[in-house]
């Protein structure tokens, strides 16, 4: 389970106290160690888009093992079963959009890293679910990320309620627990899913060595984030060499998608759902058109120009001057 990001929303005076960067380092290196500790259940509310959803989760942690079901309790019963990370389970319509990637990046916290692009501060204290919680704000330096409230659990660190802004204050996601449980055992029953939960199986198709046939890159990016995976694989249907690139800068993260789309008619996209944003460009290259798709929760100016900034080993000058003269008056 991940916090979910936030630029901080109007506190009152009731939550006007001293801020300290270095508490909310501590208080962020405390959370990156909770949810790798710490057994809860809770229910907890999800909005996005203006969109409501209540879930159960049950989170286990035994001899450094994390065991994570989810349950949707409205709408339809939708749930999740994860190890360690990696989705082991899936029913709903949440089964054809999750992946189970082995190698995927945990949630952690990075403090001292962080520190460099967002602002980080304890900003008072607050009461949710019934606890007592320690407000940390994470206010971005740049346009190029989303900012960050966090609500943490004083006994345990766990995030009780996050919620992520937009730089004009808009809200686009919140994340927030109405009861939750740290007290009593989790049981064997309590994170078994129901016979509708059908196993995810990892997409077939065989992944090429990065370094190998990995030839994309950006010229531009947002100052901190960096590439953290790499890899090519061949599409099952087009047969066609799919490069996927990940970055991050230890917190927001997106990811590239590059696709030959050989003379094939496609349109460009660029769309956001709350926090989350994709962004299609067709480029072309002395190989041949390709099709780069970004996706991820940043801004979406900050998607464009990362898709245009994307080249081959031999990106044509033409198009290099283009996307140069287009992200330029950004």
């Amino acid at each position: 389970m991940r916090a979910i990001p936030l630029v901080p929303l109007l506190l009152g005076g009731w939550l006007a106290l001293p801020a300290h960067a270095d508490d909310a380092q501590d208080q962020l290196k405390r959370l990156a160690q909770a949810e790798q500790q710490q057994s809860f259940q809770g229910t907890f509310v999800y909005e996005r888009n203006g969109s409501f959803s209540t879930h159960r989760i049950s989170h286990r942690v035994i001899d450094g093992k994390v065991r994570e079901y989810l349950l949707q309790l409205d709408g339809s019963a939708q749930e999740v079963l994860r190890v360690d990370g990696a989705t082991q389970c899936v029913s709903g319509t949440l089964e054809a959009g999750v992946s189970n990637i082995p190698d995927s990046p945990t949630h952690a916290f990075d403090a001292a890293r962080l520190s460099a692009w967002y602002d980080m501060k304890v900003a008072g204290n607050s009461r949710v679910a019934g606890r007592p919680a320690t407000v940390v704000t994470l206010t971005p330096r740049d346009q190029h990320r989303y900012g960050i409230e966090l609500h943490l659990d004083k006994q345990t660190g766990l995030p009780l309620k996050s919620l992520l802004l937009s730089d004009k204050g808009q809200l686009l996601e919140r994340f927030q627990f109405t009861d939750l449980n740290t007290a009593n055992p989790l049981t064997d029953q309590m994170l078994q899913p129901s016979a509708d939960c059908k196993p995810v199986q990892v997409v077939k198709g065989k992944t090429e060595p990065a370094k190998q046939h990995v030839a994309w890159r950006s010229d531009w990016l947002p100052a901190g984030f960096e590439l953290s995976s790499a890899a090519a694989r061949k599409d099952p249907d087009s047969k066609s060499l799919v490069t996927s690139l990940m970055y991050d800068d230890g917190l927001a993260r997106f990811s590239v998608f590059i696709e030959p789309v050989s003379g094939a008619a496609v349109t460009d996209i660029r769309t956001q759902l709350g926090p989350t944003v994709a962004v299609s460009r067709r480029l072309t290259t002395p190989k041949g058109d390709a099709m780069v798709t970004v996706v991820g929760e940043i801004p979406i100016g900050t998607a464009e120009r990362i898709a245009l900034s994307m080249r081959d080993d031999a990106t044509v000058p033409a198009a290099a001057d283009k996307a140069s003269a287009t992200t330029g008056s950004k």
